[in-house]
């Protein structure tokens, strides 16, 4: 992968984290714009405006230290329920993230991709998405997964929606069905399951975000709102990955030997 060489010039916080030990998949659930707002005394569209900026540091850092994925939470199937003002803003500054942040995509070999339903999604924000993803589909640099109108559980219901036709179509046998089949109908099918989860605010609850996909994954909470969160608190969040003892429900080396 290549990288600009503003961003490669940028001396290697994390040195002393050899790159197997490092996540190859981060995923946020970016939270607290709004909190963040009414602590500076703004409307909660400030907050969201600022988080974009968050976005963007986050992406460039995630590129700069080659991780394969960055999968971040934009907005929920349950967020629909917000003031609809508040909804139409977040459709225009998508909008406008995905028109001006092809410039960094490009010249970073960054490749988008997008999980959830289209339903509600406006139009002509659907054309730029398609429009950014098919420019960047050859890239081979980090891919950059944005789950917009996401819900895992209405993804797991796609997923057997999408089995039950193919049984009824006589093209599946239900007797082969295993953990493989639901991961390839899956909106990830072909991404690897994240690493390290992040979530900012202060909360401890996943809110219904990649539930199947994340059975492994370390989870790493901080206070800090998404818009103050930068390349400082991510490479606190990868340094504790790093230390973490990963078992994957078995034993290691140290506990055989006890």
């Amino acid at each position: 992968m290549t990288v600009s060489s503003a961003t490669a010039d940028k001396p290697d916080a994390l040195a002393d984290v050899p790159p197997e030990k490092r996540p190859q998949h981060v995923a946020v659930i970016m939270d607290g714009n709004g909190r963040w707002a009414r602590r500076q005394g703004l409307p909660r569209i400030e907050g969201h405006r600022r988080g974009v900026a968050s976005v963007r540091a986050i992406t460039e850092e995630c590129a700069r230290l080659k991780l394969k994925q960055l999968t971040l939470y934009c907005l929920s199937s349950e967020n629909w329920k917000r003031p609809q003002p508040e909804l139409d803003f977040l459709m225009h500054l998508l909008e406008q993230y995905l028109v001006e942040e092809r410039a960094t995509l490009l010249r970073e070999k960054i490749r988008l991709t997008v999980i959830g339903r289209r339903e509600g999604i406006p139009a002509s924000v659907q054309a730029e998405m398609d429009r950014t993803i098919a420019m960047t589909a050859e890239h081979d640099g980090l891919n950059l997964c944005l789950a917009i109108n996401y819900g895992a559980r209405s993804e797991i219901v796609d997923a057997v929606r999408r089995i039950a036709d193919e049984v009824r179509a006589g093209a599946l046998d239900p007797q082969s069905l295993d953990e493989a089949t639901i991961e390839a109908r899956l909106y990830t099918a072909g991404m690897p399951d994240p690493d390290l989860l992040i979530r900012t605010a202060g909360e401890m609850r996943f809110s219904n975000y990649l539930l199947w996909q994340i059975s492994y994954a370390e989870f790493w909470v901080t206070e800090i709102c998404w818009p103050e969160f930068r390349e400082a608190e991510l490479h606190a969040a990868i340094r504790d990955f790093a230390n973490r003892n990963r078992k994957f429900g078995g034993l290691n080396q140290a506990d055989l030997l006890a």
